[in-house]
């Protein structure tokens, strides 16, 4: 009986250089143990199947579930031998079936349900989607709770004026609200994706043409398709039309879609990040003890949220690559190298999505809202920022070389100070415009960035209506967000699907 071995060893890989998922939570579902869980699963679930078709001895399968119990297994051990046969199935199954013998004590002939008519690639394709499968569960729990807080935020504050920004540079009068609801957007419409892919099983046996299978179930009621339908329903993955050794749609659609959700969640961290910095300060990550702080300057509060969000974005698009790669490069009708290296690029990928949704999430609940703060920066460009506003409203007015005029008040008032700009925008089109033509209330009117939203309110509440399910979750409480943070102290700078 091998000892068992439960964690990592002194020299184990425990996330020390990866804290966005260095996770509890991510190790239970995506770690050494859990992918050997999921490997025994399979092995136990294909014995029952067996079973119910009278394949294999009664009684067998419940011999292999006891042995089939992690425990029992060192996977240190069984990784170190994975080397002679190039997958940790076959040293598993050695071990595997010494349990079973050793649990067999009234001499069914139980080891005949270990593994029969299947090859290492079924086990370790099957188990790795059993793996992404309780993965993406726990991936849509995180992702739903963010989209509530986002959507939250989006309702709350549809009309808080703020800046748009184009290529680093201030284009439009903006809503807060409207950049909340796109982040929904983007987070809502990739957790769909990945919600509606189908993860299947494989058992295609040795060469993909189920011909194990074939002689195993001669003569009886179910044939070897029939058998991995019913392990597809025990285990809850999706039935495959057909043996996918050599087809990966399966493997790159998932690695896809994790990485359009951590694009999604990079998109929000990097907007953070910006709106965050003490001269933007429009935004703040929640506040955590011991989160946060500089090993060498004691004023700082580093926001670590979005700064570990965005590393999982940034890391997230070479592993989903490295599935493309190795899908184009499955040769003959089992591949070599290729297979192998997915497996540690759609782990990662699990696991950095799992990661940032978590923090993620934190952020999105926690995220401080400062209005005034939008509006002084809004405030910088002044009406500046309203000429677009002003163009079409105004050139018609002027004729023919009414935009060129237009555009010379524009040219002109750039050529001021920034802090002129503002009075002498409003002195230059004053001139330019004769009173008769546009009155002092119109023009008021026309440099009001609240008048000038577009369609902002409207655009916010069709994303929100457009994914109804990812708006509040069981915890959410439509019509009660939470209470808006406080104003911080200004600063002395401040006071100025796939089928498989």
């Amino acid at each position: 009986m091998t000892s068992p071995h439960t964690g990592p060893g002194p020299d184990g890989d425990v996330g020390l250089l990866s804290p966005v998922s260095a996770s509890p939570r991510v190790t239970a579902l995506t770690g050494d143990r859990a992918v050997l869980a999921a490997l025994l699963r399979v092995e136990a679930g294909w014995a029952a199947v067996l079973e119910e078709a009278a394949l294999v001895p009664a009684g067998s399968a419940a011999l292999v579930a006891s042995a089939a119990d992690v425990d029992r297994y060192d996977i240190a051990s069984i990784a170190v031998r994975a080397q002679g046969g190039g997958n940790p199935v076959i040293p598993l199954l050695a071990d595997l079936r010494d349990q079973v013998t050793a649990l067999d004590t009234a001499g069914l002939g139980a080891g005949r349900a270990v593994h029969t008519s299947l090859t290492s690639q079924d086990v370790l394709d099957t188990a790795l989607m059993l793996l992404a499968a309780g993965a993406v569960r726990e991936l849509l729990t995180e992702t739903r709770r963010t989209t509530a807080a986002l959507a939250a935020l989006a309702q709350r504050h549809q009309q808080t004026l703020c800046v748009g920004r184009s290529l680093t540079q201030h284009s439009l009068p903006f809503s807060f609200g409207l950049k909340a609801a796109q982040w929904f957007h983007g987070l809502a419409a990739a957790a769909q994706r990945l919600e509606g892919l189908e993860l299947p099983v494989q058992t295609g046996g040795a060469a993909g043409t189920l011909a194990a299978g074939t002689a195993l179930a001669e003569g009886h009621a179910l044939g070897p398709l029939e058998l991995a339908d019913r392990l597809a329903a025990r285990l809850g993955l999706a039935a495959a039309t057909a043996p996918w050794h050599t087809n990966r749609l399966a493997v790159t659609a998932l690695g896809d879609a994790l990485a359009a959700l951590t694009d999604a969640a990079g998109k929000i961290a990097a907007d953070v990040l910006f709106l965050s910095r003490p001269e933007v300060a429009e935004l703040a990550e929640p506040r955590a003890a011991g989160r946060g702080g500089s090993s060498a300057m004691p004023q700082k509060q580093n926001p670590v949220l979005s700064v570990l969000v965005r590393s999982a974005a940034l890391q997230a698009p070479a592993l989903a690559a490295q599935l493309h790669f190795a899908a184009a490069n499955f040769n003959d009708e089992r591949p070599d190298g290729a297979w192998h290296t997915e497996w540690t690029a759609l782990r990662s990928l699990l696991r950095l999505a799992l990661g940032a949704a978590v923090q993620l999430h934190e952020l999105a609940e926690g995220l401080q809202v400062f209005p005034s703060a939008m509006r002084r920066n809004l405030d910088l460009a002044g009406p500046l920022l309203l000429s677009e506003a002003v163009g079409a409203a105004v050139g018609p007015l002027l004729g023919q070389d009414g935009r060129r005029r237009l555009q010379d008040v524009v040219d002109r008032t750039l050529q001021v100070h920034t802090a002129e700009q503002s009075s002498s925008y409003r002195k230059l089109l004053r001139a330019a415009v004769p009173a008769e033509l546009l009155s002092d209330e119109r023009l008021e009117e026309l440099l009001d960035p609240a008048n000038y939203l577009g369609q902002a309110p409207e655009i916010s509440r069709r994303i929100l209506a457009a994914w109804p399910a990812f708006a509040q979750t069981d915890a959410a409480q439509p019509g009660a967000p939470p209470a808006e943070p406080t104003e911080p102290k200004k600063t002395t700078a401040e006071k100025g699907a796939h089928r498989g």
